[in-house]
């Protein structure tokens, strides 16, 4: 398993957690400050949440972001850039931007789980400019051509 070091910003923040052996992401959870019981996204309201984390991502590794799917199915709650990238050089805090679609709301509390992390594989590419592409069996076929 592969260590991913996190600085936290004060002692009160939440470290991800995987919430099964099988989990594909990690749980990232809500930093409000003491001052702060809850707050409420809306589709009127999007919400810059923090996290209290930073990450220190490995080179040639990043960190994708992603909605709760149970805030898009129970509330109509996504992330406000569908999905966030931590680039392995960003070291500032980590922040959510939730919003809600239509009449969808969610009340956010200190900890709770407000999104999910996955660190993938990041490499670099060099562009090579040609002339003409190797053919394939779909060719340039577009959305809907392969069935369905």
């Amino acid at each position: 398993m592969q260590e991913i070091k996190i600085k936290l910003q004060h002692p009160n923040v939440k470290v991800p957690t995987y919430a099964t052996d099988g989990a594909g992401c990690f749980d990232i959870y809500a930093d409000l400050p003491p001052s702060c019981i809850s707050c409420r996204v809306t589709a009127d309201t999007p919400t810059e949440i923090e996290t209290g984390l930073s990450f220190e991502i490995p080179e040639g590794k990043a960190l994708l972001v992603f909605s709760r799917s149970g805030h898009g199915f129970k509330n109509g709650v996504r992330l406000a850039n569908a999905v966030g990238v931590l680039d392995s050089d960003y070291r500032g805090q980590l922040k959510v931007k939730l919003t809600a679609d239509g009449d969808g709301a969610l009340v956010v509390k200190h900890g709770d789980r407000i999104a999910q992390g996955m660190i993938i594989d990041a490499p670099q590419v060099n562009f090579k400019v040609v002339d003409k592409l190797s053919d394939t069996e779909r060719g340039i076929g577009g959305f809907g051509s392969t069935g369905g």
